[in-house]
């Protein structure tokens, strides 16, 4: 497996792993990142600002929320008992 890291790879090719994570594959080709629908969020990964694993963290801290919370209530603290 290649490197994702921004010091290992050039612009154009962190807008194909974008490109190819998103699914836009060849399809893209040289367009600019509106054309392909690119979402913005991955711009700074792209400009070299931010790797690309900490832009998925602040998302992942963003957007997903733990499951039941709190289980101290439930037997054995296990959803499923």
């Amino acid at each position: 497996m290649r490197s994702l890291k921004i010091a290992d790879t050039t612009r154009e090719e962190r807008i194909q792993i974008v490109a190819e994570a998103l699914s836009f594959g060849d399809d893209c080709g040289d367009c600019s990142l509106d054309a392909c629908g690119i979402d913005k969020f991955y711009q700074p990964y792209i400009d070299g600002l931010v790797e690309l694993a900490e832009l998925n963290m602040m998302k992942a801290a963003t957007t997903y929320e733990l499951g039941i919370g709190d289980r101290s209530g439930l037997d054995n603290g296990c959803a499923w008992a």
